[in-house]
């Protein structure tokens, strides 16, 4: 996708893998979600997330500056209550088919990720963080709260104490206090090429495995004793699998296992 506000590169990672480069490329507005980049991200989600072959998914933003530094204020100022409702859901919307696809999504935070920003790199299942990154949700300083995620997913991750300050203070952290927090999970001088590292290494295990893993950890937001049932069951579909064999067959023979994904 060019010549828009998203861009969508396919690449292969060293190990030989398909994956894909989504980049939020507003950089004279630090990458700022307005509508338009919000259809177009979603047009661009819907366009690989069928794909089979897709092994993994890392989403930046253009520039040094900034992941994400929030959503489009000059939009904001003439919302309508139904306004706010429709943008709020449409965000969320996104946002979840983000968090719902089939393969590993890291968002390679490489600037500000605030507001829109961290709710992006919220809904990706991993987040790595460069050392100037600063990464919060002020959107109490504008009078209105986080409307993409950001007071359910950052909680459920962080805890809700630490939430909840984030969120009421308004102020960001920094790259290291997000480290030890355990709202990214890596800081490194570079997010993209580490992201991609990291693929790799999620690439060497079984394909298949890994799905599965992403449906279950999914469930876990589920009462649990629901999210065991689909523990189970995910469990249970490997063992009909070719994978599971070669997996369980390598490790009795002491030797690498080359997996297939069947």
């Amino acid at each position: 996708m060019s010549g828009t506000a998203i861009r969508v590169e396919r690449r292969t990672t060293s190990a030989g893998h398909a994956a894909v480069l989504v980049t939020v490329d507003r950089p004279r507005a630090l990458n700022a979600l307005n509508r338009a980049t919000l259809d177009q991200l979603e047009e661009a989600v819907l366009g690989f997330r069928d794909d089979e072959a897709l092994r993994g998914v890392v989403l930046t933003g253009a520039g040094d500056r900034a992941f994400v530094a929030g959503a489009d204020i000059a939009e904001l100022r003439d919302l309508t209550l139904d306004g706010a409702l429709r943008l709020s859901r449409h965000g969320q919307m996104i946002f979840f088919r983000i968090e719902a696809l089939r393969c590993p999504v890291i968002a390679a935070v490489n600037g500000y990720a605030l507001g829109g920003g961290l709710e992006l790199a919220l809904a990706c299942h991993l987040r790595i963080a460069h050392p100037r990154a600063r990464l919060g949700l002020p959107e109490v300083k504008l009078g209105v709260i986080p409307g993409y995620g950001g007071t359910q997913r950052l909680p459920r991750l962080v805890g809700r104490s630490r939430a909840t300050r984030m969120i009421l203070t308004g102020e960001p952290v920094t790259a290291e206090a997000a480290l030890a927090a355990g709202l990214v999970d890596e800081v490194s001088e570079d997010p993209v090429g580490r992201a991609f590292s990291l693929l790799d290494s999620i690439h060497a295990n079984g394909p298949l495995a890994v799905r599965n893993a992403l449906l279950a950890i999914a469930a876990s937001e589920e009462p649990l004793a629901r999210g065991l049932r689909s523990e189970a069951r995910l469990f249970a579909e490997l063992a009909r699998t070719d994978d599971m064999r070669e997996g369980l067959e390598a490790f009795l023979e002491k030797r690498p296992a080359r997996f297939h994904g069947r």
